[in-house]
């Protein structure tokens, strides 16, 4: 499960770069219930969005023009400058040079070597994720990729991930779970699920990461986010094990996904 007790490689901040931020961060509210809290000028009037008072992710411009609106997963790092030099090294592509954020911390934006675009996270004073693993926060960061293989010797190589594959019904394919270097099975935080390159248009067929959003009633959510002006591309419908899921999209097609753990039935 995802933790607020970071280590390195673990989701750390979530991020989505929208060309309308005040619209984006309307959308997450109805659906989710969040407040917005506006960072100010100092910040470029960045928003962080939070759940009963928490912080739960943020909202600003797209940090690049050629990158289409999404969801960001930023990973724990104790080091910005040597993580970059490591994933360069294993085949990624630097997106944004190292930066700090004034006071709050340490970013860099990258592209892994199957196109995932994701950040690196090295904190300062902001303490980052206050709430997740709980209804409307996050509970789970998943990529989706033509090339499982070569995500895991990446993300290994970079942070030391460990993995565990759950074969899929039909037995030809797996899923893999993530969890970070010297932490037990209780501490998976998310997944990699094997796709085809046509299932991927949006991107090109590069690899995709996205949020997991947890709610207490998936169907009852899924239909605020049509109500809000989203999309519900599939479900919900009940994954045997996991719960009730529905893959969605805010009205700038950013994805996401509904996980009610305890809907559905076996």
């Amino acid at each position: 499960m995802i933790t607020t007790d970071f280590v390195v490689g673990s989701p750390r901040w979530l991020e989505l770069g929208s060309d309308a931020p005040i619209v984006s961060a309307d959308f997450y509210g109805r659906v989710f219930g969040w407040r917005t809290q506006t960072m100010g000028e100092r910040f470029g009037d960045y928003l962080v969005m939070r759940s009963t008072g928490e912080a739960v992710g943020g909202i600003g411009p797209r940090i690049v023009d050629d990158e289409p609106p999404a969801w960001t997963p930023y990973f724990h790092t104790d080091d910005v400058e040597t993580s970059v030099h490591r994933a360069r090294d294993l085949g990624a592509t630097l997106e944004v040079e190292p930066t700090d954020v004034r006071e709050l911390g340490r970013m860099a934006h990258l592209t892994d070597p199957q196109g995932g675009w994701f950040a690196l996270w090295e904190p300062g004073t902001f303490s980052s994720l206050q709430a997740v693993d709980r209804p409307n926060t996050l509970c789970w960061v998943e990529m989706w990729t033509s090339d499982v293989q070569g995500a895991k010797e990446f993300y290994r190589g970079l942070f030391g991930w460990r993995y565990d594959d759950i074969p899929l019904p039909g037995g030809d394919s797996a899923y893999t779970t993530l969890r970070p270097i010297g932490m037990g099975e209780e501490r998976y935080f998310g997944g990699f699920m094997g796709v085809a390159p046509e299932q991927l248009p949006r991107t090109d067929g590069a690899a995709d990461w996205h949020p997991i959003f947890q709610v207490a009633d998936c169907d009852a959510t899924a239909s605020a986010v049509l109500d809000a002006g989203g999309r519900v591309h599939m479900g919900p419908e009940y994954a045997p094990g996991v719960g009730l899921t529905a893959v969605c999209s805010d009205p700038s097609a950013a994805g996401f996904v509904l996980l009610d753990p305890d809907g559905g039935h076996g």
